[in-house]
């Protein structure tokens, strides 16, 4: 079911080109005509196969007509025809966002559900593929999906933050077409506008390797996805209602595995390896992920094949994915699964169920100790992570062919978190400056060229020192360079960043203040490469970061409400180039808002 039919969805005409139309107007344009330029016009839409087929007849009469041979034409119309077909690079799922009455922690609440579903469904795709999610608002309120750890490379328009998509209006739809370009490993999507993160509409995502790429293990006999995170009894719009009025929000209430407090199954057979894919997926606390009489092997972080380390306990902190292998090799019973936070005065525990095939004897004993506000602990974990050298990783060549610690640096940036009170309400920010939405997405405001939006630089890329104000902050980067950026934690709790768009090797983290000299202790070799990172208290974590993804990205606070309340900027990744290969056009369904409103998003 999560696989949809290719051949059975025909998406609505309104708001997309018709492909023919779309190949027309290429071939009139440029004698250069490619299937690159005719793949990018096919991703930016969503055909049904009868349009298919007229463009497949109307390609070959257009090739012709600019002095192509026939025989040409006749080529490129089968390749063509076969690639919008085949029954891999597409994949289709149709969502209905609905609010629905949940009980996670024993109370009723107001949940996010998609398709009825509370965790929402899980995406499965392959490297390369392309996705085309229809979402269908039924909230009573705008609505948006982002990708956590997705690339969306080329094309920040679709990453579904709220400065670059515009949001889908209530009773409307609106069709993410995103393309799985070079990655594998264990992600997820989550609602980005309001707090809706706090009621629901996340699910796991998982890319596999394509045929013929190898994978550093054997196939396991099962692939499970395990969310994981922090949660409050209160509804998302009372949570909302007190950070708008700005005060802070008291600790969360409990944890959740798979959107319940307890019960949740993981079931296997003795003598068998699984793969557990765990994301958090929580709104601020750091968690630790432990199965009572089981150690796991690390694989896979957000992307990365490991080095393959056996743990006990591992910390998950918010917003980062890992997949592991348990080997079921105890007596056949049921054992405890344990999540608890870490690095809080009150810690909260929850339990889940490791069932093994015929079990009859429930899980008992004392719960597997894990760590609880050790710092050390946790860093020397997070060191021993490194990345497989010697395997592949999206395509056949070694994770190691590419030598990240022989580039030089062209550039460092420092943030540092920002924590303090504007007109009497609790803010947040990033060096001095706390974020607030501008009337228009930011990605479309460049495109426009609409004035007045936003200014270029409008965030020091070091701290300032200076008081806490607002601004919607964008510093600019440019395209095709090496840098370095410092994220600076003098706050006396954990902090973990993320950057959409991007994998960044974490080269180095410590305790104290950051200087020049702590390049000396750096790991340019290894280093694993992911997009979430966290900083320890009165810490400092460095990452290196090759600007490769042309777009308007998102950095921010994954401390949920610290984001809410301005712990977030976003990098423009700049080039004045206009060519198809550093940056797709805007997709012919975006939705416009704000001052891009009335406007149009290409012309036929």
């Amino acid at each position: 079911a999560m696989f949809r039919n290719p051949l059975a969805l025909s998406f609505p005409r309104s708001r997309h080109l018709n492909l023919t139309q779309c190949v027309s107007t290429h071939i009139t344009h440029s004698l250069t005509f490619s299937f690159s330029s005719l793949f990018i016009s096919l991703i930016h839409y969503s055909p049904s196969l009868h349009q298919k087929r007229r463009c497949s007849r109307s390609l070959s009469l257009k090739m012709m007509a600019v002095g192509r041979s026939a025989n040409t034409a006749l080529l490129l119309c089968l390749s063509f025809f076969a690639a919008v077909t085949a029954e891999s690079p597409y994949r289709f799922f149709d969502w209905n966002v609905t609010y629905g009455d949940i009980y996670p922690l024993g109370v009723r609440q107001q949940g996010i559900l998609i398709n009825g579903q509370f965790p929402g469904p899980d995406i499965h795709s392959v490297t390369n593929d392309n996705l085309f999610i229809n979402v269908h608002n039924s909230l009573d309120e705008p609505f948006l999906l982002s990708w956590n750890g997705i690339q969306n490379r080329r094309n920040s328009y679709v990453d579904g933050m709220y400065g670059t998509t515009c949001p889908i209006p209530p009773r409307t739809n609106y069709t993410y077409i995103l393309q799985m370009k070079d990655q594998i490993g264990s992600f997820y999507y989550f609602p980005s506008l309001a707090f809706h993160k706090a009621a629901g509409g996340f699910g796991g995502i998982r890319i596999l390797s394509r045929p013929g790429i190898p994978v550093p293990f054997a196939d396991p006999a099962g692939d499970y996805t395990v969310l994981i995170g922090d949660w409050y009894k209160s509804n998302h719009t009372d949570l909302k209602s007190r950070l708008d009025r700005g005060k802070k929000l008291p600790s969360p209430d409990g944890i959740l595995i798979n959107g319940r407090s307890n019960g949740a199954t993981v079931n296997v057979e003795q003598g068998k390896t699984y793969r557990l894919r765990i994301s958090n997926v929580g709104l601020q606390n750091s968690l630790n992920f432990r199965i009572q009489n089981h150690r796991m092997k690390l694989v896979e972080v957000e992307g990365t094949h490991t080095l393959q380390t056996m743990f006990s306990s591992l910390d998950v902190h918010v917003g980062q994915s890992y997949s592991v292998l348990i080997t079921a090799d105890q007596s056949p019973r049921d054992y405890y699964v344990v999540v608890s936070s870490r690095f809080t005065n009150k810690i909260i525990t929850t339990t889940g169920v490791l069932r093994y095939s015929g079990s009859s004897t429930p899980a008992s004993g004392q719960l597997p100790g894990g760590p609880t506000i050790q710092v050390d602990w946790s860093l020397n974990q997070a060191r021993a992570i490194r990345t497989n050298l010697t395997a592949s990783g999206p395509r056949p060549n070694p994770q190691g062919s590419y030598h990240y610690g022989l580039i030089p640096l062209i550039r460092t940036i420092v943030f540092g978190s920002s924590a303090g009170q504007i007109n009497g309400k609790q803010r947040y920010g990033v060096n001095s400056v706390s974020f607030v939405p501008a009337d228009t997405p930011l990605k479309l405001a460049d495109y426009f060229k609409i004035s007045g939006v936003y200014k270029i630089n409008s965030i020091s890329d070091k701290p300032t020192g200076g008081g806490l104000y607002l601004d919607t902050s964008v510093l600019q980067v440019d395209y095709r360079t090496f840098i370095e950026i410092i994220f600076e934690n003098k706050e006396n709790i954990i902090q973990s960043y993320h950057l959409n768009g991007y994998s960044f090797w974490v080269v180095g983290m410590d305790g104290g203040q950051w200087t020049t000299g702590s390049r000396n202790g750096y790991n340019l070799r290894d280093a694993v490469s992911r997009s979430t990172v966290q900083v320890y208290p009165y810490s400092w974590t460095a990452i290196y970061i090759a600007l490769d993804n042309v777009g308007m990205w998102n950095l921010r606070s994954e401390f949920w409400a610290r984001q809410y309340l301005g712990q977030q900027l976003y990098l423009r990744v700049f080039t004045s180039s206009t060519s198809l290969r550093d940056e797709y056009p805007i997709p012919k369904n975006s939705r416009l808002c704000g001052r891009a409103k009335g406007r149009h998003t290409r012309p036929l």
